[in-house]
């Protein structure tokens, strides 16, 4: 297991629950440590990660990260004879690049936002008058969940353009897509599509839905709102599609398609492509599969997945809700000491996933990023997963952190 957040503590805590398992990981982090061997190696290094899993005679390689991804690293351990879930360079593109992403949705006939790719501030000012408030400014590389901006104010707007400019990048201007966000994880080999269940997660740092945008605050699983027929859809109309035009371009996409959807008035938008497990949203949605995952990920990597039976899911619900640190999303404070993780792990139906943190000399657990832990709740339904979720971070200490309260309120509440 390649990374070091909770969305790969989520992978790890899944793979382990199964039992039967040798469990690698790199760098990992320590709660991720208590359930498998940690190891160093440069993530950008395609080279480097062949080696270790070839050294440690590994069955699957599984690449958490987007830049990894990106950077080829997946290329690099199939070429060494060992299969890996994640796709190649070129079908990384897909997040990689957000304007590749909008070429590949448009000659495939996917629903998605009207976008410019600017490469100018002049560009970028033009479109955003064109498409209006509110307005979506997104840095057409990597940003780590940070490089989108959707605001009511045309200045701020452009200085976010701007901000991407000087930093050597280039922007893509979206239309506004109107209604609810899902999420919905697409496991492919290049050729069979099988999607897992729908959740959705929390982008803004406060509660209501204000404040700034960040990595995701929280998300929780299942949907009780959503079309029945949504996964469908979203597999007919957006997953096939974009994998069956990959592969018309000699850019098969193996591994995970993260799609990003507004459930707009017209049906279903693509806001965004990841080509990766997404956090906060794997937190809740691998807590509820109850099929191994890693035979999932096994077939999707060695090219068997139509061998493998349909998926089977827990009845219950989950609720995540991620604890951050103080100042997170600006410069967040780290190096605090955090406390109380075994009282929540010791309320029934409820466990902790660790991210930004470290032990020091001491053996302390400390922050050591902006987005701490994430608090998994389970129950029976909505209402209960949310109750233990919620429990279980009033355990917590950490000085200064902050998590939203609103967390599957509504859905909840319906």
């Amino acid at each position: 297991m390649l990374g070091s957040g909770a969305r790969e503590h989520a992978i790890v805590h899944a793979l382990h629950r199964e039992g039967g398992h040798e469990l690698f990981a790199a760098p990992g982090n320590p709660g991720i440590g208590q359930l498998a061997q940690l190891h160093r190696v440069d993530l950008a290094s395609g080279p480097a990660v062949a080696y270790l899993a070839w050294r440690l005679r590994v069955d699957l390689v599984v690449i958490g990260p987007e830049a990894p991804l990106v950077d080829g690293v997946a290329d690099a351990v199939r070429a060494a004879h060992i299969p890996c879930f994640g796709p190649s360079a070129a079908a990384a593109q897909l997040e990689g690049s957000k304007a590749f992403a909008k070429e590949v949705m448009r000659a495939a006939g996917v629903p998605t936002a009207e976008a410019v790719a600017a490469r100018t501030p002049s560009e970028a000012a033009a479109a955003l008058e064109r498409f209006g408030a509110p307005y979506v400014v997104k840095n057409d590389g990597l940003a780590a969940g940070k490089g989108v901006v959707v605001t009511d104010s045309f200045e701020a707007a452009v200085a976010h353009a701007q901000a991407c400019f000087d930093a050597g990048g280039t922007v893509v201007v979206e239309e506004f897509l109107d209604g609810p966000e899902v999420s919905l994880f697409c496991v492919t080999d290049g050729t069979t599509v099988v999607p897992l269940a729908p959740a959705q997660d929390y982008k803004r740092a406060l509660d209501g839905d204000q404040g700034p945008n960040t990595g995701g605050m929280g998300a929780y699983s299942p949907l009780p709102w959503a079309p029945a027929d949504l996964t469908d859809q979203v597999l007919a109309e957006v997953a096939v599609p974009v994998v069956q035009q990959m592969a018309a371009q000699g850019n098969p996409f193996q591994g995970l398609l993260y799609c990003g959807l507004a459930l707009t008035s017209k049906g279903p938008k693509v806001v965004e492509f990841n080509v990766r497990f997404g956090d906060p949203e794997s937190q809740v949605v691998l807590a509820r599969l109850a099929t191994p995952l890693s035979a999932l990920l096994l077939a999707a990597a060695t090219g068997r997945l139509a061998e493998l039976p349909s998926l089977v899911w827990s009845e219950d619900a989950a609720v995540g809700v991620v604890i951050a640190a103080r100042n997170y999303p600006g410069t967040p404070v780290i190096g605090d000491v955090i406390s109380g993780l075994e009282a929540a792990n010791a309320i029934p139906g409820v466990y902790v996933l660790q991210a930004g943190t470290t032990v020091n000399q001491e053996g302390e657990l400390l922050s050591a990023g902006g987005r701490v832990l994430t608090v998994v709740g389970l129950g029976p339904n909505l209402a209960a997963a949310r109750e233990r979720a919620y429990a279980g971070a009033a355990s917590v200490q950490l000085q200064g952190s902050h998590y939203r309260k609103d967390i599957a309120l509504a859905a909840a509440s319906a």
